[in-house]
């Protein structure tokens, strides 16, 4: 049984080497980032109570998360850059989002799978970070998220899984790798995660 995500558009070299270029920067959204998707798992605890079946996971990654927080926030301590004084727009997610069903379990489930697209890309970011490095400790750091995060993409699928049938979550799966690459390919590059 699949349960991640595949991306099918690569992320642009241009937006390595803007990150690269502004690596403050993009550690402030990152962090930005790692508090959405705690607080993101967490809204799911409070807005979906009912799904029992789900709740001890959605926890877990909530705190995984935030863990994730703490850490880029202690490098950004040791690197001496403040944290920013407001959570910015993130614009891939805010169009993705865009692109909710709006029934109450349709949107529960558009909303799991988003969460799969986002951390899919992460794993995906991550991973050509860590491997454009070259400083050792932070080569460790993103590879571990990177990790982390391919995970969650499963997690999420998962638990759509749990409710929602099979064919229907693949299918709709199928239209979200679709529409992620038209979202991603519709944004700037910058410095940030997304």
């Amino acid at each position: 049984m699949k349960l991640n995500l595949d991306i099918i558009v690569a992320s642009k070299p241009e937006w390595l080497e803007a990150v690269l270029a502004d690596f403050d920067a993009f550690l402030q959204d990152h962090a930005d980032c790692e508090r959405k998707a705690s607080a993101m798992a967490m809204s799911f605890v409070a807005k979906y109570p009912d799904r029992k079946e789900i709740l001890p996971e959605l926890i877990d990654t909530g705190i995984e998360e935030l863990e994730h927080f703490k850490m880029v926030h202690d490098l950004m301590r040791k690197r001496n850059i403040p944290m920013p004084r407001s959570m910015g727009e993130d614009p891939y997610v805010k169009a993705l989002i865009k692109l909710c069903h709006s029934g109450r379990d349709e949107r529960f489930m558009d909303r799991l799978l988003i969460a799969s697209v986002v951390e899919t890309r992460g794993a995906e970011r991550f991973k050509l970070i860590a491997e454009a490095l070259e400083q050792e400790e932070l080569q460790k750091f993103y590879k571990m998220l990177w990790v982390s995060e391919a995970k969650h993409g499963h997690v999420f699928v998962k638990m759509a899984l749990t409710y929602f049938a099979k064919d229907v979550v693949y299918d709709r799966l199928a239209w979200w790798i679709e529409r992620e690459a038209e979202v991603l390919a519709s944004l700037e590059i910058r410095a940030a995660l997304h």
